[in-house]
Protein backbone atom coordinates (compact mmCIF):
# COMPACT_ATOMS: atom_id res chain seq x y z
CA UNK A 1 0.00 0.00 0.00
CA UNK A 2 0.93 3.61 -0.82
CA UNK A 3 0.39 6.87 0.91
CA UNK A 4 1.01 10.10 -0.09
CA UNK A 5 -0.26 13.52 1.80
CA UNK A 6 -0.87 16.23 -0.02
CA UNK A 7 -2.42 20.26 -0.07
CA UNK A 8 -5.56 20.44 -2.53
CA UNK A 9 -4.42 23.79 -4.79
CA UNK A 10 -7.04 24.09 -7.27
CA UNK A 11 -8.94 27.21 -6.14
CA UNK A 12 -12.61 25.02 -5.96
CA UNK A 13 -11.13 22.28 -4.50
CA UNK A 14 -13.00 18.63 -4.99
CA UNK A 15 -15.65 20.23 -6.44
CA UNK A 16 -18.00 18.01 -8.96
CA UNK A 17 -15.49 18.38 -12.03
CA UNK A 18 -12.38 18.08 -10.65
CA UNK A 19 -14.12 14.65 -8.42
CA UNK A 20 -15.90 13.10 -11.99
CA UNK A 21 -12.63 13.82 -13.46
CA UNK A 22 -10.44 12.13 -10.86
CA UNK A 23 -13.16 9.26 -10.17
CA UNK A 24 -12.67 8.96 -14.06
CA UNK A 25 -8.97 8.52 -14.52
CA UNK A 26 -8.91 5.95 -11.82
CA UNK A 27 -11.51 3.33 -13.20
CA UNK A 28 -8.98 2.55 -15.48
CA UNK A 29 -6.67 0.81 -12.16
CA UNK A 30 -7.31 -2.30 -10.80
CA UNK A 31 -5.79 -0.91 -7.23
CA UNK A 32 -8.16 0.48 -4.89
CA UNK A 33 -8.03 4.01 -4.43
CA UNK A 34 -8.83 6.20 -1.10
CA UNK A 35 -8.87 9.56 0.30
CA UNK A 36 -8.55 10.41 3.42
CA UNK A 37 -9.53 13.97 5.18
CA UNK A 38 -10.38 15.44 8.76
CA UNK A 39 -10.85 11.79 9.88
CA UNK A 40 -12.99 10.76 6.95
CA UNK A 41 -11.59 8.02 4.84
CA UNK A 42 -13.81 7.34 1.27
CA UNK A 43 -13.08 5.27 -1.98
CA UNK A 44 -11.37 7.30 -4.51
CA UNK A 45 -13.39 5.71 -7.44
CA UNK A 46 -17.17 6.99 -5.76
CA UNK A 47 -17.60 10.58 -6.84
CA UNK A 48 -20.22 10.88 -4.14
CA UNK A 49 -17.41 9.51 -1.76
CA UNK A 50 -15.00 12.18 -2.94
CA UNK A 51 -17.61 15.12 -2.83
CA UNK A 52 -19.04 14.22 0.52
CA UNK A 53 -15.49 15.27 2.04
CA UNK A 54 -15.79 18.82 1.09
CA UNK A 55 -12.57 19.26 0.66
CA UNK A 56 -11.54 23.00 -0.27
CA UNK A 57 -8.32 25.26 -1.52
CA UNK A 58 -5.42 24.34 1.17
CA UNK A 59 -7.26 21.06 3.07
CA UNK A 60 -4.47 18.51 3.02
CA UNK A 61 -5.77 14.63 2.05
CA UNK A 62 -4.65 11.37 2.37
CA UNK A 63 -4.56 9.85 -0.71
CA UNK A 64 -3.92 5.67 -0.74
CA UNK A 65 -3.54 3.53 -3.63
CA UNK A 66 -3.32 -0.88 -3.12
CA UNK A 67 -3.15 -3.40 -5.14
CA UNK A 68 -1.08 -4.73 -8.55
CA UNK A 69 -1.00 -1.16 -10.25
CA UNK A 70 -0.97 0.63 -6.98
CA UNK A 71 2.33 3.18 -7.80
CA UNK A 72 0.30 4.09 -11.80
CA UNK A 73 -2.57 4.77 -9.54
CA UNK A 74 -0.50 6.96 -6.92
CA UNK A 75 1.71 8.60 -9.61
CA UNK A 76 -1.60 9.89 -11.46
CA UNK A 77 -3.78 10.72 -8.73
CA UNK A 78 -0.71 13.42 -7.34
CA UNK A 79 -0.17 14.61 -10.54
CA UNK A 80 -4.13 15.25 -11.15
CA UNK A 81 -3.43 17.28 -7.80
CA UNK A 82 -0.59 18.95 -8.68
CA UNK A 83 -1.96 20.17 -12.20
CA UNK A 84 -5.22 21.44 -10.07
CA UNK A 85 -7.23 18.76 -12.09
CA UNK A 86 -6.20 20.66 -15.17
CA UNK A 87 -8.44 24.53 -14.38
CA UNK A 88 -5.77 26.82 -14.46
CA UNK A 89 -6.30 28.40 -11.17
Amino acid sequence: MLEREITISNKLGLHARASAKLVQALHSFQASAFIACRGKEVNAKSIMGVMMLAAGLGTPVTLRADGVDEEAAMTMMVDLFERKFDEGQ
